[in-house]
């Protein structure tokens, strides 16, 4: 569609649709599209608009509405963004601080997402194999049990109750945990654990005795862990639009939002492609998501990405103002993250 009428049209029927919930008609339009021609030539183009895909109308009578396909060629080509303001920058920055933790940031992250756009907020957690190690030590619990206690470099601390095959004593696990501090502090997980080995066959004597009477303990204490993968915050705020009144529809939609597999899954996705994703109606795959829109961008520092956060909300949303919303929270999260190490 590269005729400008049409692309004018689509752009002021977008807008008028998004603030009104409404059908616009051709009257609307002739008075508000900045056009030069009489409402008959408006609703001509609007016909051919229609045979397109790009519009519909909901009732014989009415004016048209946006179908996906008009909002994916307004979303790719006649967006104009509205950049958050200094004062709302300064209150993401505020509210997402260095050294407030992971967890406390990634559930801050959720919660903004959704209350600067009014729709659901969400964020995937990252992985605890992309967090450098800074500690650890081993207290043992009973003879087959040992608590390992890790502490990341971002201040997280995690607990894991690892098996054993025989008892250790004190000066044991202390001795286990020295080595493995001294070792592999400062790494990755995911590195330790291919390392650990590595160094394994490597050493001798000495060497050698302290990381086998630490094999058992590092295998389990440093594998990968299932946790909490997303976070959803404002779900409620989707029930009171005018685009949710269908009860089936608001069933099958919070049922996606309490499974979490699949809309983790499609986070997951949107983390391989770079920058910015804009999923409208069945992009997503997901029949729970027709008729929304999701919106989401990668988080992450030092080039790396830990996960990706975004916002669902109804097709009839303000993407110049959710884009920009988005973007900024996945920034000042990385931020925040990387000064926390």
């Amino acid at each position: 569609m590269h005729d400008p009428r049409v692309r004018q049209l689509l752009r002021t029927l977008v807008a008028r649709h998004v603030s009104s919930g409404e059908p616009v008609g051709s009257q609307t339009l002739a008075k508000h599209a900045g056009l030069d021609v009489s409402p008959a030539t408006i609703r001509n183009i609007l016909a051919t608009m229609e045979d397109a895909g790009l519009l519909a109308a909901p009732h014989a009578s009415s004016g048209r509405v946006p179908t996906p396909q008009g909002y994916r060629l307004f979303v790719d080509s006649l967006l104009q963004l509205k950049p958050l303001t200094a004062a709302e920058l300064d209150h993401l920055r505020h509210t997402l601080p260095a050294g407030a933790g992971t967890q406390a940031l990634l559930n801050s992250s959720s919660e903004l997402l959704s209350s600067m756009t009014r729709f659901a907020g969400m964020v995937s957690v990252p992985k605890r194999d992309s967090f450098t190690f800074r500690q650890i030590d081993f207290v043992a619990l009973d003879p087959q049990r040992v608590l390992a206690i890790l502490v990341f470099a971002d201040g997280e601390v995690q607990n894991r109750v690892v098996q054993v095959r025989r008892a250790f004593s004190p000066s044991e696990l202390e001795q286990a945990a020295n080595v493995l501090n001294a070792h592999y502090a400062g790494k990755p997980l995911s590195h330790i654990r291919t390392a650990f080995l590595s160094d394994l066959r490597q050493a001798r004597s000495e060497m050698e005795r302290l990381l086998a009477n630490s094999m058992d303990l590092a295998e389990q204490a440093f594998a990968p862990t299932a946790g909490d993968d997303m976070l959803v915050a404002g779900q409620t705020r989707l029930m009171g639009l005018q685009d949710m009144g269908d009860v089936d529809r608001l069933r099958a939609l919070f049922e996606a939002f309490a499974e979490k597999r699949e809309l983790l899954q499609l986070l997951e996705r949107t983390a391989k492609a770079p920058g910015m994703r804009v999923f409208i109606g069945e992009e997503t795959g997901l029949a729970s998501l027709d008729g929304m829109s999701l919106v989401t961008a990668p988080y992450g520092h030092d080039g790396q990405v830990l996960g990706v956060l975004g916002v669902i909300g109804p097709s009839r949303m303000a993407y110049e103002r959710v884009i920009p919303v988005v973007q900024a929270t996945a920034a000042v999260l990385g931020a925040a993250l990387n000064q926390d190490g």
